[in-house]
């Protein structure tokens, strides 16, 4: 189509000669309409039905059903009787144009039309659909109301996954679907934004949003370990003058959170050090809980993993998203999930998660590894498939979104290892909404 803009309206053509057809179709297209064909009088009524076009022209003298017959089923049709139809036929008859103006016919052309006589009755139809009669007496189909439409307008915010990765970043093409950019979240709401990690998917979100009005950012780091904050030297707000972000984290139990940040940009690391950062930074001890970042509410908790890692659950616009990358429940339990329950003796000492993430509305939580792997990983501070599932029955979750994929495991082996999931909560008899996270995956409230 060589007219920009939004289409001027929606034409259906039935008319069997395929020339025909298409040398008016590809008239009408030039002037800017979205046009479509149907070879018979069945495939019209079946089009007509599906897509409602402002405007049918249909030929008399149609296969499988005619032209006369298919307008009668339409104008008997209270889907579709207000549909407006331009005749044009080889058959000029005083009975033919005499049934055409009962059955509200706007125009009837006579064939052979040029095309300019046709784009210029199809222009004046549209110019005139509105009032209340044509020059002919003939009825003109109106509008009754406007298309529906559905816009991201309405919503209150958004989150996006922007590395769903664990332990170290993984490139190539058996890990496309997935993704390969290590631990990283935002959530933007209200014209603020909160950051969960900043592992290498952190690089986009910067890039992002230095193309957005928002300069005040919350950034919550889980823990320190390398792949949930070796993305932030490559974040460009850390660069530019004006941005404020302020940097949260759990009291370690070695370096504070500044240390480790200033570490990781040493000369001997890295050519840029942070006084090089022209944004004004702050780091935040976790004291408070839940921490205010602007309007949200961010509760934290620490989880199962070495050094002081936490998991968080933010709160905000009425919605609670918990985002706990690396959590290893149930260290060291290889035997059937069915066997345990909230007060089991295994269970136990894992309450304050469970009720941590009783009441979310969506849970963001890693089961990095199958039932098969868990045994050679123990204590590595990831659950298995099995064990997190427990999890997500005894916390009542009613949607679990999978992150922290280990860098071994490819598109393919992720796709069964889901089917695997799934059927482990069938087996604990736990129905949940399910799916793997992915680098990129956006959804708004």
């Amino acid at each position: 189509m060589s007219t920009l803009g939004p289409p001027k309206g929606r034409i259906l053509i039935g008319e069997d000669v395929r020339t025909l057809s298409c040398r008016m179709q590809d008239a009408l297209e030039q002037c800017g309409y979205t046009v479509e064909l149907a070879a018979d009088g069945e495939e019209v009524l079946r089009k007509v039905r599906a897509k409602a076009p402002d405007l049918l022209i249909l030929d008399i003298m149609m296969p499988r059903q005619h032209g006369i017959a298919v307008l009668k089923q339409l104008r008997a049709d209270p889907v579709t009787n207000k549909i407006g139809v331009l005749m044009c036929t080889a058959r000029d008859t005083p009975a033919d144009a005499a049934v055409c103006r009962e059955l509200g016919v706007a125009e009837l052309l006579i064939k052979p039309v040029g095309t300019a006589i046709l784009v210029a009755k199809v222009e004046e139809y549209f110019s005139r659909r509105d009032r209340a009669a044509s020059a002919l007496g003939l009825r003109v189909a109106a509008v009754s109301s406007p298309p529906f439409r559905q816009t991201l307008a309405d919503a209150l915010g958004r989150y996006t996954l922007w590395g769903t990765r664990g332990s170290t970043p993984v490139p190539g093409a058996r890990f496309l679907r997935h993704g390969g950019n290590t631990s990283c979240m935002s959530i933007e709401c209200n014209g603020e934004t909160v950051i969960l990690d900043a592992g290498t998917g952190i690089r986009e979100l910067g890039l992002e949003l230095t193309r957005e009005d928002c300069r005040k950012l919350h950034l919550f780091i889980t823990h320190t370990h390398w792949d949930h904050i070796q993305g932030f030297p490559f974040f460009t707000p850390a660069y530019v003058p004006g941005f404020d972000i302020a940097i949260y984290g759990a009291e370690g139990f070695g370096k504070d959170l500044r240390s480790v940040f200033r570490g990781q940009l040493d000369r001997e690391y890295f050519p840029v050090q942070m006084e090089d950062m022209n944004s004004q930074i702050v780091f935040e001890t976790l004291h408070e809980n839940p921490m205010q970042a602007g309007s949200a509410r961010v509760h934290w908790e620490f989880a199962q993993h070495p050094g002081a890692t936490v998991g968080y659950k933010v709160e905000i616009a009425g919605r609670k998203i918990a985002w706990v990358p690396d959590n290893e429940f149930l260290q060291g339990y290889c035997g059937a999930p069915e066997a345990l329950t909230r007060d089991h003796p295994l269970v136990v000492p894992y309450g304050k998660m469970i009720d941590f993430l009783s009441d979310a509305d969506i849970v963001i939580h890693e089961a990095q590894y199958t039932p098969e792997e868990y045994p050679g990983k123990m204590r590595w501070g990831h659950s298995s498939v099995a064990n997190a599932a427990v999890l997500m029955k005894l916390a009542g979750v009613k949607r679990w979104l999978i992150t922290h994929h280990d860098p071994m495991h490819d598109d393919a082996f992720l796709e069964t290892k889901l089917n695997v999931t799934r059927r482990i909560l069938e087996r604990i008899g736990h129905s949940i909404q399910v799916s793997h996270a992915y680098d990129g995956l956006t959804e708004y409230f």
